[in-house]
């Protein structure tokens, strides 16, 4: 009898705990207007009497990164912190530009998946999961691939002109761990190894991909 009482309240108490994981709100915009003293999971919201549709909507993905740079690449991640709709939700979203023979290097989101849509240009994307296995894809306009939460993903421009790219990733602080920083490499040693080692496509798919500037890597093995 006593068994079952103290399983009754163990499972009462877990239902409890677990019954406000959900907003307890429509919304919960971000309150920029305060300095956060209390650290929280997330950010104070803004009191539900002054939200406003300005608090959904951001232009902050409209125009291309600063590209001007060693990998001719930009990746501009917005979070609740600069988008205040995104408070609560569980979201944040992301654009990347790359030039011709641009390459974001190889680096995870330890708290997020991510899935990547290519508005324009040919990319050649891919991640590498926890057995060292190579999961990689030519995508063109239009095209969705997923990189799992955790796992190292990279992309280079495999056309002859630039290429845009926008993201969902489903945590409102994804993270980034850079490789670059992990292993204390420059990025020209990373790039020699991510050409050499990690990218090898098959000659089968090239002849599905017009334009493509991938011949330029000639570090790259096809086979």
């Amino acid at each position: 009898m006593n068994s079952t009482i103290l399983f009754f309240i163990f499972y009462t108490s877990i239902s409890i705990c677990l019954a406000d994981s959900d907003n307890l709100q429509d919304a919960c915009p971000t309150n920029t207007t305060v300095k956060q003293t209390v650290f929280i999971n997330g950010f104070p919201c803004k009191n539900p009497s002054s939200i406003i549709a300005a608090d959904f909507k951001t232009s902050n993905l409209n125009h291309a990164g600063d590209t001007d740079n060693f990998r001719h690449s930009s990746v501009n991640i917005v979070t609740a912190a600069d988008f205040p709709g995104l408070n609560t939700l569980g979201l944040s979203i992301a654009r990347t530009d790359l030039e011709v023979d641009g390459m974001v290097m190889p680096h995870s989101h330890p708290r997020a998946s991510e899935l990547f849509f290519l508005s324009k240009g040919i990319m050649l994307a891919g991640f590498i999961d926890t057995n060292n296995t190579l999961f990689q894809s030519f995508i063109k306009a239009g095209d969705v691939i997923l990189f799992p939460r955790g796992l190292l993903h990279f992309c280079l421009n495999a056309g002859f002109e630039p290429a845009t790219a926008f993201s969902v990733l489903n945590s409102q602080n994804p993270g980034v761990v850079s490789i670059g920083g992990a292993m204390f490499e420059t990025d020209s040693e990373l790039i020699d190894k991510i050409t050499r080692r990690l990218i090898s496509v098959p000659a089968s798919e090239l002849k599905h991909i017009s334009n493509t500037s991938l011949a330029k890597f000639s570090r790259i093995h096809f086979h």
